[in-house]
């Protein structure tokens, strides 16, 4: 039998803009796929200045983007399309999230989920008693809390914060948009991601450094918000932001690409980098950090390499032969093609509000036999 198509509600950080974050490229790739699956989705967007200035993608065919300006107009304007809606998603950094939820949960939609594309950074949050955007006790109003991390944090979510059900939803990759360039190699090693304190240590250790030590090869950092203080290298080059339209072509002119991963989700593992599906999309083999899950997703020295010192990454960049090269990038492309495109990610969501449906039926029909 045939199910109806979903009507979905996403209120998330951004889709307009990939300035300065991870969520817009996510979120992109999986309306698209919920597009291609017949579902319809309405995405609303709070309407700040730093994304309104910095859109690079105003008016998207693949889902309906509205914006607001207040948490009364979120509410006064688009209520109906709440109520109606077969799951209504908010996702991790709205601005203003906690009276978000609490403003979106009053109105009582069908399916209220949450989806949490930080979460070991949610959780260190919560641990501190920081509730930007998500307050603990808002936890269990939610049908299905879905993570970018999965693993054990899937368990803790249950056990420790009451959620209902908690279910991984990694990051994806847009397969159609994500894939070599065929442009000619241009840096031996590349990496593209906004600044953070916690991983700017990783980022001096397996790419600064190296290129000190390498000076005849060239490398490159791309992102926003990297302090004037940072001492980088002459033959580090430096852009300042590039959209996400420019990522395939970085990718397909790099040797090997970075992968730096921040603290709160190396101390959590199986939380994947957007990144890492995007360059193996692009065919350019990877360099990683260490976290735990890693290997299950894209095993060592099969589909990348990992690096734990300054000489792991100049060993790589010196001595690894173009045929090994060519092997760790076509094993992660076949693996994250087959497993981690938008497609992917948006029949796991969908099959996971059904599911969530299908549970509140049953609880019903207990609550129902009992009575």
């Amino acid at each position: 039998m045939t199910q109806a198509p979903l009507r979905i509600v996403v209120i998330g950080l951004s889709l307009s803009s990939s300035w300065g974050n991870g969520h817009a490229t996510t979120y992109r790739g999986l309306l698209r796929g919920l597009r291609k699956l017949g579902h319809h989705v309405q995405f609303l967007e709070r309407d700040v200045p730093w994304y309104r200035n910095n859109r690079d993608l105003a008016d998207p065919d693949f889902t309906a983007l509205d914006y607001y300006t207040s948490v009364d107009e979120l509410v006064s304007l688009y209520s109906e399309e709440i109520v109606r809606a077969d799951a209504v998603i908010i996702g991790s950094y709205v601005p203003e999230g906690v009276s978000v939820i609490d403003a979106v949960a009053a109105l009582a939609p069908q399916q209220l989920c949450f989806y949490d594309i930080d979460t070991p950074v949610t959780l260190a949050k919560l641990g501190r008693s920081d509730e930007e955007y998500l307050a603990r006790r808002q936890i269990p109003l939610f049908a299905t809390y879905l993570s970018f991390t999965g693993g054990p944090t899937l368990e803790r979510l249950e056990r420790e914060f009451g959620a209902q059900h908690a279910a991984a939803l990694y990051c994806a990759v847009d397969a159609e948009r994500y894939c070599s360039s065929g442009e000619e190699l241009h840096w031996d090693l590349g990496y593209i991601g906004t600044y953070s304190p916690d991983r700017q240590p990783t980022l001096e250790k397996l790419l600064i450094e190296p290129a000190r030590r390498l000076p005849e090869m060239r490398f490159v950092v791309a992102g926003p918000l990297y302090p004037d203080t940072i001492d980088w290298p002459p033959n580090v080059e430096r852009i300042e932001h590039l959209p996400p339209a420019e990522h395939p072509a970085f990718y397909s002119r790099q040797r090997f690409t970075l992968n730096v991963t921040r603290a709160d989700m190396i101390a959590a593992g199986w939380s994947p980098s957007v990144r890492l599906f995007e360059a193996a999309a692009c065919g350019t083999p990877i360099i990683s950090d260490h976290w735990e899950g890693l290997h299950a997703l894209l095993p060592e020295n099969e589909a990348l390499l990992i690096a734990r010192s300054t000489e792991d990454v100049v060993e790589a960049l010196s001595t690894i032969p173009e045929s090994r090269r060519q092997a760790l990038a076509s094993k992660a492309r076949d693996i994250v093609l087959e497993g981690h495109t938008g497609d992917v990610r948006a029949g796991e969501l969908v099959a996971e509000l059904r599911a969530a449906t299908q549970r509140a039926r049953s609880r019903q029909g207990a609550a129902s036999g009992r009575a």
